[in-house]
């Protein structure tokens, strides 16, 4: 068997919850890729983790008196438990505070690397909070990014995503708001510029996307610069290096190096392809720190990015502390359903700066498959039940206009086929065919019902029946990816498998005599 397409997602921090913006952005869009692979008969690893280090998990601990390990592990648990409400199921989601071996494995890597000269003691200007007697690091401080300007926290910049912890100007105390101060600091780097030749290859040959191959053209431009892999501080995997005691693994570094473990790189050979789904802001840790990392460990990997924009609420929409949307995973998904959520975030997902949704928005993408999906297939299960006494019908596919409608649903096919490929990855166009699918059949329904009154003959209508039934079929593959829960409440009623790939063959007609079992309710969303 061929080696597994590895497919990645940010490891998210675990100082908050799960919210809408947070599956618009990789999360979902890498799961209709993982499904629809899986379905086709591909090998597949989906893997993330949970940057349960990162420096504004410790912030929230003190800002709330607790310990940064139980933030961590509270939030954890409710991101774990809302990407399955969600429907995005990861293969292995890496546990740093549990995994066994995960810090002995990310030590001995950190030592490895000192051991090449790959990570070397700087001494540099860095922040400090004289009030707090604190270094201020990622959360800890705010100020604006000294390449773009826009303000932000310490760590690659969420606007230009290049890094900016030493760059920021006018540096403020997250915790107490006092201006930071500078003061010299030996702290330990990984100079990227000794790579410069194997990074510009492999940028290369990694088929970026504009922006990013902008980023990274512009940072060979500029000189690559020394990345910060620790920092003093009491949080976080210690470095396991004489003469930096006090100090921590960059919580950076770390989700860089979190993939690697995820993987299990040291146990079997690396796949022959990797895909990386990630929001722009966090770009450089995969597309500068992974790579510089497998460059060190004499690696190479292809391995392909899809980015995508910071996304935004709608008008009027609530914000938490620090401006991201209040708009929480477990209340969407409670309120609207997995359904709706992740097609509304397939079709929203920001392509650009400035796209945004919330409530009144997946209210309409609901109403859509209510009036559209549902309402089609509850009119076709209540022909059935009402001229075939709930069977399929004895019929051969057929009826006005049942050829030419074929012949459009095997290009249908194909299409989505390749909207869910990651050759030419693009979950809003499937999105979009598979609606062109149901408008087509339904429409081809409402045609074709008139043959019930034709005089000479009361099973005329028949044909179009089977024919619908045999599209709703396809369609419980064909929809898996984007909307598992209604698809396999679909092929439950229809009995047939669910998550086949997507192909015309899944088209055939349903076994003639066979008791359909419509829920309930919606099939799709709720």
């Amino acid at each position: 068997m061929s080696s597994p397409l590895w497919i990645t997602a940010t490891p998210l921090a675990s100082d908050g919850e799960l919210h809408l913006g947070h599956l618009a952005g990789p999360y979902v869009a890498a799961d209709v890729l993982s499904r629809s692979l899986r379905a086709a008969g591909r090998p597949v690893l989906f893997t993330t983790g949970t940057a349960d280090h990162a420096a504004s998990v410790e912030l929230r601990a003190v800002r709330g008196g607790r310990k940064p390990a139980e933030v961590a592990e509270g939030y954890r648990a409710a991101i774990t438990a809302d990407w399955l409400r969600s429907g995005v199921e990861f293969d292995r989601v890496v546990h740093p505070g549990r995994d066994r071996g995960y810090r002995h494995w990310l030590q001995e890597l950190f030592l490895d690397l000192y051991a090449q000269g790959v990570i070397v003691p700087r001494t540099r200007l860095a922040h400090y909070c004289e009030s707090c007697r604190h270094w201020l690091h990622g959360a800890y401080v705010t100020g604006a990014c000294g390449h773009c300007g826009a303000r932000g926290e310490g760590g690659p910049c969420q606007e230009c995503a290049r890094p900016n912890e030493g760059e920021l100007t006018d540096p403020v105390c997250a915790l107490c708001g006092a201006p930071g101060r500078q003061r010299r600091c030996r702290r330990l780097y990984l100079p990227l510029e000794p790579m410069r030749e194997l990074l510009a290859d492999h940028w290369r040959t990694a088929g970026l996307p504009p922006r990013l191959a902008v980023l990274c053209e512009s940072l060979l431009e500029d000189g690559l610069p020394d990345v910060p892999v620790s920092h003093p501080g009491d949080w976080g995997v210690p470095v396991p290096l004489d003469g930096f005691a006090g100090h921590r693994v960059d919580a950076c570094f770390e989700a860089a190096a979190m993939h690697l473990f995820g993987y299990g790189h040291d146990k079997r050979p690396l796949p022959e392809r990797a895909v990386h789904f990630c929001g722009f802001g966090h770009a450089f840790c995969h597309v500068a720190l992974l790579p510089a990392i497998l460059v060190a460990l004499g690696l190479k990997l292809p391995q392909e990015f899809h980015v995508n924009e910071t996304f935004h609420p709608g008008a009027g929409e609530s914000r938490e502390e620090g401006g991201a949307s209040a708009l929480w995973a477990l209340d969407l998904l409670t309120e609207f359903g997995s359904d709706t959520v992740r097609r509304h975030v397939l079709t929203a997902r920001p392509p650009a700066p400035g796209s945004g949704a919330g409530r009144e928005e997946l209210g309409r993408t609901r109403e859509f498959l209510d009036g559209t999906w549902n309402s089609w297939l509850s009119r076709l299960f209540a022909s059935v039940r009402e001229d075939s006494a709930g069977r399929v019908p004895d019929a051969e596919p057929g009826g006005e206009g049942w050829e030419a409608l074929r012949h459009r649903l095997h290009r249908a096919a194909d299409d989505v086929r390749e909207a869910y490929g990651p050759e030419a990855f693009d979950p809003r166009r499937a999105v979009a065919v598979l609606d062109e699918v149901v408008r087509c059949t339904a429409d081809f329904g409402y045609v074709n019902q008139f043959e019930r009154h034709r005089p000479s003959g009361a099973e005329r209508h028949l044909p179009a029946l089977a024919a619908q039934l045999a599209v709703a079929s396809a369609l419980a593959s064909w929809a898996w990816p984007v909307m598992p829960e209604g698809a396999t409440r679909l092929a439950q009623a229809l009995y047939v498998p669910t998550g086949g790939p997507v192909t015309p063959d899944a088209l055939a007609p349903l076994p003639p005599g066979t008791r359909l079992a419509p829920p309930s309710g919606p099939v799709f969303g709720f």
